[in-house]
């Protein structure tokens, strides 16, 4: 179990390099970062999840760890 929270860490970490990368190159890069969020977070609200009682537990876990990896590059926005 460590080992793949060890993995999944370093992805977290991988992907928020990438997203900054990204960011970094844009004319606004506010306005990506504020974009890119709200997509994903929109993917997260509207995913299915099967196999679980409880859904929305995973659901809010998933929802507070992209909050954490865009909280290094700008505050989340108010929830809608």
């Amino acid at each position: 179990m460590e080992e793949l929270n060890g993995r999944m860490i370093a992805c977290q970490i991988l992907i928020t390099g990438l997203i900054a990368r990204v960011a970094n190159e844009q004319r606004d890069p506010l306005q990506f970062l504020s974009e890119f969020r709200d997509e994903i977070r929109a993917v997260v609200r509207g995913i299915r999840i099967d196999g679980m009682v409880d859904t929305e537990r995973v659901r809010l876990t998933a929802q507070q760890t992209v909050d954490e990896m865009f909280s290094l590059m700008k505050p989340p926005s108010p929830a809608e």
